[in-house]
């Protein structure tokens, strides 16, 4: 029986350690907890785009925002929410022991079909979800044709 006799290096154990820490932390960080105290993260709210027949219908997820906080502007067939959810001022941040929602401004914008009235769209903000609706052009809906 042969026995191999490897010699020890405290520095390379120590590299090798090191070395794998440091990848680990890298790759995997989006699947661990973080361990900050608070987010520093930015984020942008849920959206669900969903059609009917007669229209286009975009929900937004906006809890904690204020309705004054959001904007929408349609140019050039391309619909732009923006807006910001405000850390509350009147809470010293040094009270909390954590801080996982994300707070800050936002800003989504989304290219319409040409099958909406754009000009005709209407905005509904209501227990945190903003709901936009458009309406599609005559055109664009579905219609039944009588057999001759």
């Amino acid at each position: 029986m042969t026995v191999g006799i490897t010699r020890w290096n405290p520095g390379n154990d120590l590299f090798n350690d090191r070395f794998t820490r440091l990848f680990d932390q890298m790759f995997e960080r989006g699947l661990r907890p973080s361990t900050e105290e608070y987010s520093n993260r930015n984020w942008l709210p849920a959206m669900d785009i969903r059609e009917t027949a007669d229209e286009l219908i975009l929900e937004a997820e906006l809890p904690g925002v204020k309705k004054e906080d959001v904007s929408l502007s349609l140019e050039n067939n391309v619909l732009t929410l923006t807006g910001e959810r405000k850390f509350e001022k009147d809470v010293d941040k040094e009270s909390y022991h954590r801080i996982e929602r994300a707070y800050g401004a936002f800003s989504r914008a989304f290219t319409l079909p040409r099958n909406v009235r754009a000009d005709e769209a209407k905005a509904n903000f209501s227990d945190g979800v903003l709901t936009i609706t458009l309406p599609k052009v005559d055109e664009a809906k579905p219609r039944r044709l009588e057999i001759q």
